[in-house]
């Protein structure tokens, strides 16, 4: 019959194998965990990163060529390309002293009004809203310079969710959309009445 010390050096190397198992299941146990909780963070990162603006893209934006001291409009194509609803409420440049977004009414007398848009532009997902002379555009009034054709004006959009998109417009010439500016909501008094209608198509 063995004795108890040959019984225990059989054992010693089944002890070891078991151990040697476990630590190796544990380590996969936990790299697994931490590749799981990779995970979640990078879905989580997606998620949160997600804005209006990200959504949002502008098909050949372009402004009317004017002189400085005048006012201009940015027009192009706003795609929303995200799952969720968003809302352009203002603009910005450095090339104008004032933007607003405008829409463009019929009056009583059937001449066509532009009038600064309550609300801003609803972009509806996976829609497109149009910016074109005779409708809706981001209206630039007191250009600082004179806006000559084949310049550049960068037109900072901002959403309902505070996020931004920077688009940059091509300045073109342009002779169309003979509309007037409604009463009060001119820049400066002597701007009342103006239109969009100088210069010549590109």
């Amino acid at each position: 019959m063995p004795s108890t010390t040959a019984r225990l050096r059989a054992l010693a190397p089944l002890t070891a194998l078991a151990l040697t198992a476990g630590v190796g299941l544990t380590a996969c146990g936990s790299d697994d965990a931490a590749t799981d909780a990779a995970g979640d963070t990078s879905t989580s990162s997606t998620t949160s990163s997600s804005t209006e603006a990200s959504s949002v893209t502008v098909t050949d934006p372009w402004v009317k060529a004017v002189d400085a001291g005048d006012m201009t409009a940015m027009f192009g194509t706003l795609t929303n390309d995200g799952d969720a609803d968003a809302v352009l409420v203002s603009a910005t440049t450095e090339a104008a002293s004032m933007v607003q977004l405008h829409e463009t009414v019929e009056t009583d007398d059937g001449s066509m009004q532009m009038q600064e848009k309550d609300g801003g532009f609803d972009l509806a997902a996976g829609d497109g809203h149009e910016l074109a002379p005779g409708g809706d555009h981001v209206m630039l009034m007191g250009v600082s310079d004179d806006l000559l054709p084949g310049d550049t004006v960068t037109v900072t959009l901002t959403f309902e969710d505070d996020s931004t998109l920077d688009v940059d417009a091509v300045v073109k010439e342009y002779t169309g959309a003979d509309e007037e500016y409604s009463d009060g909501m001119d820049e400066d008094s002597d701007m009342s009445g103006t239109d969009m209608s100088e210069g010549s198509d590109s």
